[in-house]
């Protein structure tokens, strides 16, 4: 595996903190989106209320980490960079570690 250079690991570190920041917008978007109208226009008892608030906040973790792998996922791609692809034959291993190589 080659060593990435400065400007690749600056690279990764700002697509990470787009992902998260992008995924925190979204996630509270749900939230707000899927709490609001129950909550505001209904008057809901606290049982009700508190399974509305359940699923939002599931909701949301869900479109984050979702945002999070997707964003990460396309970012090789976009750079014009693969990942390298596993050798044929030789499942899980890459490069030179095992006796049969040396």
């Amino acid at each position: 595996m080659e060593r990435r250079t400065q400007a690749q690991r600056d690279a990764m570190t700002v697509e990470i903190g787009y992902a998260v920041v992008s995924g925190a917008v979204l996630a509270a978007l749900t939230f707000a989106g899927a709490v609001a109208p129950a909550l505001f226009l209904f008057d809901l008892g606290r049982t009700a209320r508190n399974v509305v608030i359940g699923v939002a906040t599931a909701a949301a973790g869900l479109a984050f980490v979702l945002r999070v792998v997707h964003v990460l996922w396309r970012f090789p791609r976009r750079e014009g960079h693969r990942l390298p692809a596993p050798v044929p034959g030789r499942p899980g291993r890459s490069g030179s570690t095992g006796p049969e190589d040396m």
